[in-house]
């Protein structure tokens, strides 16, 4: 392994159906995703700062670069997947973090999934129209 390989932190993020694998380096602050810009991946501003959220919550946005692969979902989905994936691998980068990554909830993972279809019905829940006649 190399040196640079040893400073990397990695983490990975789970929400609904997408999965962030996230890497993160000393550096100054660039953030790609997929290859692209943040700002190109994720055009809405609310997903931009879930996604900038624990960078931000830690006063460390200026000074790791990080690099994310993201699969799966929608784009509101994957930028849940991405922040907490950010807060994982910024706890292994340093340790001391914690309290402040918790405080704000980027350690929890949200376990809302959709529902499984059930037999006999049109969706999860909806059943067949009642006729009276």
């Amino acid at each position: 392994m190399s040196a640079a390989a040893t400073l990397e932190a990695l983490g990975t993020g789970r929400r609904k159906t997408s999965v962030a694998r996230v890497r993160i380096k000393p550096g100054t602050g660039k953030i790609t995703v997929n290859g692209r810009e943040l700002n190109e991946f994720f055009r809405i501003a609310q997903d931009q700062n879930a996604v900038t959220g624990p960078l931000d919550h830690c006063e460390l946005r200026d000074k790791v670069d990080v690099r994310i692969r993201v699969a799966g979902g929608g784009t509101t989905g994957q930028a849940g997947a991405c922040t907490q994936g950010i807060a994982r691998a910024l706890l292994k980068h340093d340790s001391d973090l914690i309290e402040k990554l918790r405080e704000k909830n980027y350690m929890s993972r949200d376990s809302r999934m959709k529902e499984r279809k059930k037999y006999g019905l049109h969706g999860a829940r909806r059943g067949t129209q009642f006729s009276k006649r």
